[in-house]
């Protein structure tokens, strides 16, 4: 299983960003079709709300990459 680090910029990302920004979908239409057919979790749980916002200290699987969210740096 590949993990990764996040660093938000801002309060949060949205779930469908998120797998753009890290290179796990190559498009938003893709990640939306992925989200829609429940193939991505966060903290664990099927998440279905492709606008989901995600925030510092949330975990992201999608298959077997998990992201971990951390918090802005600048903050």
């Amino acid at each position: 299983m590949q993990t990764l680090e996040f660093d938000l910029d801002g309060e949060y990302v949205e779930l469908k960003q998120l797998l753009k920004l890290a290179d796990l979908v190559t498009s938003g239409g893709e990640a939306k079709m992925l989200i829609g057919d429940g193939q991505v979790l966060v903290d664990g749980q099927v998440e279905l709300r492709k606008a989901c916002k995600i925030r510092a200290g949330q975990q992201v699987q999608f298959g077997d990459t998990v992201i971990n969210v951390l918090a802005d740096p600048q903050a």
